[in-house]
């Protein structure tokens, strides 16, 4: 009886969360606004609470450092892990191309406020906590805990949905709808990741490894 009332307890304490996650998102309706990016702390402290009050044993927690190897070895997951990495280089050559060069200054200019380009080492910390942050919010309680509700096409739809919006600037209209359509990508890639892992570890690690290569190359366009 215990145990049926923590699945109902964390059942609406993930949809509570996931309601919390989309409002604050949808606040980017206004590209200027920053409220959209507390969404991530919602998610992190949802997914910490959710794992609490479901008492989810270690080895089934969507957080795991024990193991990484073994993840690594499973099948295809290298090949995922190195997608949005590749698909972050094509697209800010082929977006320079189309746009005359301004795609690389649009995405300097949408991460320059939470960024320190000029501060090698505080950039390495600020990508790695970004990264970290991102995939405990977005895959591991967005859609690791939110797929125990829904189906998992359905999670990784509207989370990967939500995670795009989020990123959305001011700008040219088909530079912005260009350089959200590559974020959604890679939140399509970083979910299947993490449903082939059930370890928002090996999504941070596929998505700390893609902004340190964007972030390198902007350095030759713009920087």
């Amino acid at each position: 009886m215990k145990e049926l009332g923590n699945r109902k307890g964390s059942a609406a304490i993930v949809r509570i969360g996931i309601a919390l996650m989309l409002a604050l998102t949808a606040t980017k309706i206004v590209p200027a606004s920053n409220i959209a990016g507390y969404s991530v702390f919602v998610g992190i402290a949802f997914f910490f609470v959710t794992e609490a009050v479901s008492r989810t044993p270690d080895p089934e927690s969507g957080l795991r450092f024990r193991g990484v190897g073994k993840e690594l070895k499973k099948p295809d997951v290298l090949l995922w892990m190195a997608l949005p990495s590749v698909r972050g280089i094509l697209t800010l050559i082929v977006g320079n191309w189309l746009f005359g060069g301004a795609f690389a200054t649009h995405v300097v200019g949408r991460t320059s406020a939470f960024l320190s380009f000029d501060q090698g080492l505080w950039l390495a910390v600020q990508l790695a906590l970004g990264a970290f942050g991102e995939e405990i919010a977005y895959r591991g309680f967005f859609l690791g805990k939110g797929m125990k509700l829904f189906p998992f096409w359905l999670c990784m739809l509207v989370s990967s949905l939500a995670f795009a919006f989020g990123h959305l600037a001011s700008g040219n209209l088909w530079l912005v709808a260009y350089d959200v359509a590559g974020v959604f990508v890679d939140s399509l890639i970083y979910s299947m990741i993490y449903y082939k892992t059930s370890n928002c570890v090996m999504s941070t690690l596929a998505h700390l490894l893609a902004n340190a290569i964007s972030i390198a190359a902007l350095f030759l366009f713009v920087l």
